[in-house]
């Protein structure tokens, strides 16, 4: 399969099949990224057609990014970064980050994404994570990135970023555990209000 570095340098010299060819490879890893952070569909295509528009200018001043796939991820992340300050996006909850959650030491922080079915709970747990950490969480696990190369995207130290992370899914380990807390006692009420009835069945 033909490298991101040379679809870009034939996209410089105006090749139109290796434009498409790379479109067609990053548009949706690029959207469903933007889609997960902003939680807009539209507004996750606004900011794939605006990254896409930037790498072509990037081209047409002959400067081919060194690690096209990381550029692109960084690209998205300012984008993105710059929505939330311009609209105020997200303004309430701004001490979310501190929110005190009781989680268990001894248990692996990353078993939570061991199980498909909990992929659902973890993106509605996003919330309770500060922006740079909503950033680095979908990049690991939705993204499929590596550390090393979301450090790069995200332009802070490797140190960082796995201390995001280890904080991160402390929270979403927290904040699932009590989610389903919840639901246990849901269903132990449920199944205490039905034991009438199956006595009077037997009888």
């Amino acid at each position: 399969m033909i490298s991101d570095e040379q679809l870009l340098e034939q996209m410089a010299e105006g090749n139109q099949a290796a434009f498409e060819a790379f479109v067609h490879r990053y548009h949706v890893p690029i959207h469903q990224y933007a889609e997960r952070l902003l939680k807009d569909s539209k507004k996750a295509e606004d900011i794939v057609q605006e990254t896409f528009i930037r790498l072509i200018k990037q081209l047409q001043m002959k400067k081919i990014p060194t690690y096209p796939k990381a550029w692109l991820y960084r690209v998205a992340s300012n984008l993105c970064r710059d929505y939330w300050r311009s609209a105020q996006y997200r303004t309430e909850g701004t001490a979310k980050e501190e929110m005190p959650i009781s989680v268990d030491q001894k248990a692996s922080v990353t078993e939570i994404y061991e199980r498909q079915e909990t992929r659902k709970e973890v993106l509605a747990s996003l919330n309770t994570l500060s922006d740079a950490q909503q950033q680095i969480v979908v990049l690991r696990f939705y993204q499929d990135l590596k550390l090393k190369e979301i450090a790069e995207i995200l332009d802070i130290p490797l140190g960082t970023v796995k201390s995001n992370l280890f904080h991160a899914l402390k929270k979403l380990k927290g904040a699932l555990s009590k989610e389903m807390g919840k639901e246990a006692e849901n269903n132990e009420g449920t199944s205490a209000s039905e034991r009438p009835r199956a006595i009077s069945t037997r009888r």
